[in-house]
């Protein structure tokens, strides 16, 4: 069966054609789905009876489970979702004064092999459907009361993004759509840790998505120990298709940089960072780490943190550090599934 939410609108219309239906009720379908949010089709009450038992006949409305739902005191909460084929994924909602954002996931795993990140442990398995991202966007929806409506997603969940982007476009077009979730493209950002090509194609797209590049790392030597799959493109050409994209799109970069005590948050890392940075119109986004049971990683002191601060914004680069959320409810990617693997032996 396909899943409903793998197919776009005139292939739904077409669907309702061959049914015997007309083409205006594709509009209904997808206002039960994105605006009204049904958990089932058979909550779609102004569809004829006949119609919503040849929709649950041939499609699929959830493939997923929720395996496990945790929050915070912060207002964050957390699935962890289980996949058709037993594979588990999982997906954020934060709360920040109206702001209601969702991270979400687009592969099982990753395969980037970032050293101190939960989500790599084990490797990347697949590459999730364009529906099974829009469930996501889904889920994380019905979690909000009737009155509010989701404002931003960050695509910074498990897996690195530009590897699926033949899925995860389709599925933000469905986000931004005004017959979808209606979220303006100004608030998306996709994160990655810097594939050229990928971003080249965004930018040959003209995508107007925010584009956020993880570096954690202010030279090559460095960031082929944290994220190995580095050792294959460098530094510089991760810089250059960024720099392409901001001017093709006008849309300010984000660099993120994950501090790690002891090893990426001394004074000169900072001074190198700088140096590398100098000049471009970007945000640098200071992520504390956020520990991760059985790796050996911890968070810096706040004093290193705030150095490390001031000597980017005494350089002229426009700094924030984020708000750590949800550590109550193991928040940071990957955690969660890692958890639930661990009695099957999977732990590091």
């Amino acid at each position: 069966m396909q899943h409903l939410l793998d197919i776009d609108l005139e292939s739904l219309k077409a669907w309702l054609v061959s049914q015997g239906q007309p083409a205006y009720r594709a509009a209904q379908v997808r206002q039960w789905l994105f605006a009204s949010r049904a958990s089932s089709i058979d909550e779609m009450s102004n569809l004829p009876k006949e119609l919503r038992a040849g929709l649950a006949r041939d499609f699929q409305f959830w493939t997923t489970e929720i395996v496990r739902h945790k929050q915070s005191d912060d207002g964050t909460e957390k699935l962890l979702l289980r996949l058709a084929d037993g594979k588990d994924i999982e997906c954020v909602l934060l709360r920040d004064g109206t702001r209601r954002t969702i991270c979400i996931s687009t592969q099982v795993g990753c395969a980037m092999g970032c050293v101190f990140c939960a989500s790599g442990l084990a490797g990347v398995e697949r590459n999730l459907t364009k529906g099974e991202i829009v469930e996501q966007m889904l889920r994380l929806a019905r979690l909000l009361p009737a009155d509010e409506r989701l404002s931003h997603i960050v695509v910074m969940g498990m897996g690195e993004p530009l590897a699926n982007l033949d899925r995860l476009l389709p599925a933000l077009d469905e986000a931004t759509s005004e017959t979808g979730l209606a979220i303006s493209p100004r608030r998306i950002t996709i994160s990655t840790v810097g594939l050229p090509p990928a971003i080249n194609r965004l930018a040959d797209l003209n995508c107007n998505y925010n584009l956020a590049v993880s570096l954690h790392a202010p030279d090559d030597e460095l960031r082929d120990r944290l994220v190995p799959v580095n050792k294959n493109i460098g530094l510089s050409e991760i810089l250059s298709a960024a720099d392409r994209y901001f001017d093709v799109s006008g849309r300010r970069l984000t660099y993120e940089y994950v501090l790690l005590a002891g090893l990426n948050d001394a004074p000169q890392h900072a001074e190198r960072l700088a140096q590398r940075l100098r000049g471009r119109t970007a945000l640098v986004n200071l992520i504390p780490y956020n520990p991760v049971s059985g790796l050996p990683y911890q968070t810096p002191s706040a004093r290193a943190t705030q150095r490390f601060v001031e000597i980017l914004t005494t350089s002229g680069l426009n700094v924030q550090v984020r708000e750590r959320k949800g550590d109550r409810i193991d928040a940071a990617c990957g955690q969660l599934r890692r958890a639930a693997l661990e009695p099957a032996g999977v732990s590091g």
